[in-house]
């Protein structure tokens, strides 16, 4: 069973959510990542979500967008992402990873090396799970063929605006978790409708037996518990960014380390029990 199955598995079982930071990986500083890592699991993060930076993240709003620029000016890229990976593997086998980023740098990767090297060597880093943005289940055979041979989970985005046959192509493809974006926009938006959240999820949950997490949007602590309370998992993003921003290395690690344990705290009071099941399992198809 894979990390990231093991981790949902767990986690239902206690009858808690699991919390998801993203950060980008060679920001606030080039060597900082895998020590942010293990602050961040230390202080609560149950997966890890490590951005790959890229010159045009389109899905993403001015934070993350500058954050991925600052990576890229410290020559942090893909191979670099990995070898940051296998850094925090040194001494943690058992808190999954997921890479999140664009096709560019992944089809980039492999024209440098050959097909499926991102594949063989994100495995062989400790990767556990890719999320590709703008890379819809259609699109995404070869590579989703390429990382379950190698025991990497594939996840899809999700929307609002989702339709009906859209869920059902995720349900059919992803593996892991589903990622829900809560808002119509990019990252970073500072508002979230739980209204429009619930009823997102519910048109979800009527195909999708994996876990689903919910990002962008989530701006503070209380938030976030308001996000768990319906969810399986809560991804915080460009509120942890902003909070390193313009901080030597030893400031940006005690952020980190604050404001996961404070939303872990949130997160675990009253934590309610699931009401329904998932089976985070490898897709048959």
């Amino acid at each position: 069973m894979s990390r990231l199955n093991t981790t949902f598995l767990h986690l239902q079982r206690q009858g808690r959510k699991a919390l998801i930071p993203y950060i980008t990986a060679g920001y606030p500083g080039v060597d900082i990542t895998p020590a942010l890592m293990h602050v961040m699991v230390e202080a609560g993060a149950d997966i890890i979500e490590l951005g790959v930076p890229f010159s045009d993240p389109s899905a993403d709003g001015p934070t993350i967008q500058a954050a991925s620029e600052h990576a890229l000016r410290q020559g942090i890229g893909l191979p670099q992402v990995l070898d940051q990976v296998r850094g925090f593997r040194k001494s943690d086998t058992d808190t999954p990873v997921v890479l999140m980023g664009y096709a560019n740098p992944i089809e980039r990767y492999d024209l440098l090396r050959q097909s499926g090297a991102f594949a063989e060597d994100a495995a062989s880093a400790g990767v556990d799970g890719v999320l590709v943005l703008g890379y819809p289940p259609e699109v995404s055979g070869n590579l989703a063929a390429q990382l379950r041979h190698h025991g990497i989970d594939l996840i899809f985005l999700l929307a609002p605006t989702s339709t009906e046959r859209r869920i059902q192509q995720v349900t059919d493809h992803a593996s892991g978790y589903v990622y829900c974006v809560s808002i119509k926009g990019i990252t970073g938006a500072t508002t979230l409708d739980m209204t429009q959240v619930r009823d997102t999820l519910a048109r979800i949950r009527r195909h999708v037996r994996i876990p689903v997490g919910i990002g962008f949007g989530i701006r503070d602590a209380c938030m976030a518990r308001d996000v768990a309370q319906v969810t399986d998992a809560v991804v915080i993003g460009s509120w942890l960014i902003e909070s390193l921003a313009d901080k030597p290395a030893a400031a940006a690690l005690a952020a980190a380390s604050d404001l996961i344990r404070d939303v872990r705290h949130q997160l675990d009071l009253d934590a309610p029990k699931p009401d329904h099941a998932f089976t985070p399992e490898h897709p048959t198809t």
